[in-house]
């Protein structure tokens, strides 16, 4: 973090804060990950913070320390809004675009407290007060570490703290293989571990809690799969009746897409999820090389994220969309089709 933006944080802190943390709708590792330790270090600062998520998270997150004192706004509206009334500073993370938070956004744009962004997608919205962003970072708990670290308070990294912030990095990097991956990520790492983070539990506790339904649905995934080798590409699908005949959690599907783009030859990969409740199809982007998914999710899919990793839903029937989908591929045929 940049000396002007740390100095212009420390002015902020300089007294004591009520401060409210939030992260994205269907919060994932590096959202609960990050949260919660700066959540932990402002604590240590004699700030009183609050942690909310718009929606819950997964049950292999639930082990995460702090984790229990999370504020899920859908099922706890009022408290959480209260929280937002009367908090001095929100510090908003893992997004940056105030419709990531789902049912929650009216309340924030409503709320008078000073934002601070801490982000890693690209083109951040300007709404807050003070924003440190930076795609080239491996994830936002990379960027609490610098942050902690802007403010010198390194010396204050607990293990609790330690831990989810290993937990962020770690999923969000795909377990370190990711090419945002940076030299500079394995000494954070490396210095998390020194703090208390025990990287072998911490695998194990993401990694290796699969259920047999999560695996079942794993194996009906793969069945599904089609690879379409002119463009490099393959997808999967996966309907609500089946999400439904193999009794889906939130964060079953996790990483699913990711089996896709393991295939040999395959630079495009896409999963398509049906939510009859939310009547949306959710879809997952993942690519290798310079082939953009965040431009392609945001072009067509009203989504986005980064470079090799983006998100994004449609509107339409899962048939439909995997058909426009396909009727999409041709414009992008050269680019999936370079060596680059």
């Amino acid at each position: 973090m940049k000396n002007e933006l740390a100095h212009q944080v420390k002015q902020l802190l300089n007294t004591s804060k009520q401060i409210v943390i939030v992260g994205h709708k269907n919060p994932d590792g590096d959202a609960i990950g990050s949260c919660l330790a700066l959540s932990q270090f402002l604590d240590q600062l004699g700030h009183k913070t609050q942690v909310i998520m718009p929606n819950d998270f997964p049950d292999f997150l639930k082990w995460m320390p702090g984790c229990q004192d999370i504020i899920i706004y859908d099922k706890q509206k009022e408290t959480a809004e209260a929280h937002l009334t009367a908090a001095n500073i929100v510090c908003t993370l893992d997004f940056n675009a105030l419709d990531r938070v789902g049912e929650m956004q009216g309340a924030l744009e409503s709320c008078q407290a000073t934002f601070v962004m801490i982000d890693h997608h690209q083109a951040p919205g300007a709404y807050a007060a003070v924003t440190y962003s930076d795609v080239r970072m491996s994830s936002t708990a990379e960027m609490v570490y610098h942050f902690i670290a802007g403010l010198d308070g390194l010396e204050l990294l607990s293990p609790s703290m330690a831990t989810n912030l290993y937990t962020g990095i770690m999923t969000d990097t795909g377990s370190f293989r990711f090419p945002a991956t940076s030299p500079t990520t394995h000494k954070v790492i490396a210095h998390l571990m020194e703090a208390g983070a025990n990287g072998t539990q911490i695998h194990e506790n993401i990694y290796d809690t699969n259920t047999p339904d999560r695996l079942r649905l794993l194996g009906l995934a793969l069945q599904n799969m089609k690879i379409l080798e002119p463009y490099n590409a393959a997808y999967i699908t996966l309907s609500q009746e089946e999400l439904d005949s193999n009794n889906f959690k939130k964060g079953d599907t996790e990483g699913f897409v990711n089996y896709a783009l393991s295939v040999l030859g395959v630079k495009f990969a896409v999963i398509f999820i049906e939510s009859k409740q939310d009547a949306i199809v959710k879809i997952s982007f993942r690519s290798k090389g310079a082939f953009s998914v965040n431009e392609f999710a945001r072009t067509h899919y009203n989504g986005g994220g980064h470079t090799n990793a983006a998100g994004g839903r449609s509107n339409k029937s899962l048939q439909e969309t995997v058909t426009e989908f396909i009727s999409i591929l041709p414009n992008y045929k050269n680019a999936l089709n370079t060596n680059a």
